[in-house]
């Protein structure tokens, strides 16, 4: 409906589109975002288009992306504007994101917030033998199928693996004493030591009260229970290692 008011997100992203042509459909961020993609947004619209289509004159603010491989597959075509398919939009949005943390962040939080699962984006890698990062996307979304869901459980576990440890189990669901699911970051299921990597989210009274009696049922059932934050993972690693070693040596591990 036409107005005279300020243009809206969405109606944003409708004149990228139209501008550009017919072939023109949202991708990276821009398409994440309208699946349902939370907490990571861009001031740009993205477009993806195929390499030989001369985009028109395009509004401020858009970011025209070509490419050569747009199988049918990984592009939505019911829906308005046309996008593409979660796991690309994923996959786009880390090859064009700024760095690689931004690109793992990304990843991560489509697993996370189940836009993808599985070998969603691996699929879709198999078809794309030239993404900028393919190695970096292609592991990142291994570990967060396995149930690293976030940029420090991420963190963690790269820490692990280079310390020569045994690798734990992600996201291991508990029942607490109400009998309520309950998820661990991390868990050496052999020696039952569990470790808890708090973020921001974690100075949240209600969350912090949740986590301690999460922590308090899992002392009380004999597990140890290791809590770091995450920013002790990237500027104090070795006392992490040191930390973890001693307790995974305390509970049985031969080394």
């Amino acid at each position: 409906m036409a107005h005279n008011g300020p243009v809206g997100r969405e109606q944003l992203h409708w004149v990228a589109v139209l501008a550009a042509g017919p072939a023109a459909l949202l991708g990276g961020l821009t398409a994440a975002r309208a699946w349902g993609l939370r907490r990571y947004d861009s001031p740009a619209v993205h477009l993806l288009l195929p390499a030989r289509h001369q985009a028109r004159s395009l509004p401020p603010g858009v970011l025209v992306h070509r490419t050569t491989r747009l199988p049918e597959e990984d592009v939505l075509h019911v829906g308005q504007p046309r996008r593409t398919m979660p796991a690309r939009s994923l996959i786009d949005a880390a090859q064009w994101a700024a760095t690689d943390e931004e690109a793992r962040a990304i990843i991560a939080a489509g697993f996370q917030q189940r836009l993808v699962g599985g070998t969603d984006l691996h699929q879709v890698l198999d078809r794309l033998p030239r993404v900028r990062r393919g190695r970096l996307i292609r592991q990142t979304a291994t570990d967060s199928a396995g149930g690293a869901h976030s940029l420090a459980e991420l963190d963690f576990l790269g820490l692990v693996r280079r310390a020569g440890l045994p690798e734990p189990s992600r996201q291991t669901v508990r029942r607490d004493a109400t009998g309520r699911r309950r998820y661990l970051d991390a868990y050496f299921d052999k020696w039952r030591v569990h470790v808890e990597i708090d973020g921001s989210q974690h100075l949240d009274p209600r969350t912090a009260w949740a986590d301690m009696r999460r922590q308090n049922d899992l002392w009380i059932e004999g597990d140890r229970v290791l809590r770091f934050p995450a920013w002790a993972l990237r500027n104090t690693p070795d006392d992490v290692v040191t930390q973890l070693r001693a307790a995974l040596t305390a509970a049985g591990w031969p080394g």
